[in-house]
């Protein structure tokens, strides 16, 4: 007769549940950071200034073209 050498049992792992209070706040600070960059890029120094020098429309130019955003 053969003996077999006992294998061990493989855990199959379950997926860890991450509470919607957990998420909300990290989702909507993240987003309010993705409007304001969108704001940024699209908008500031063309219709709608914040700043009066032309600083942050040089610095965002290349995104603008990249984006498909007109700038002049």
């Amino acid at each position: 007769m053969t003996s077999q050498a006992a294998i061990p049992a493989v855990s199959i792992p379950s997926p860890v549940r991450i509470p919607i209070r957990e998420i909300l706040p990290w989702a909507v600070f993240f987003g309010l950071l993705a409007l304001i960059a969108l704001y940024f890029v699209s908008t500031e120094q063309g219709a709608f200034a914040v700043f009066a020098n032309n600083l942050v429309h040089e610095f965002v130019h290349d995104g603008r073209h990249l984006l498909a955003f007109p700038c002049h």
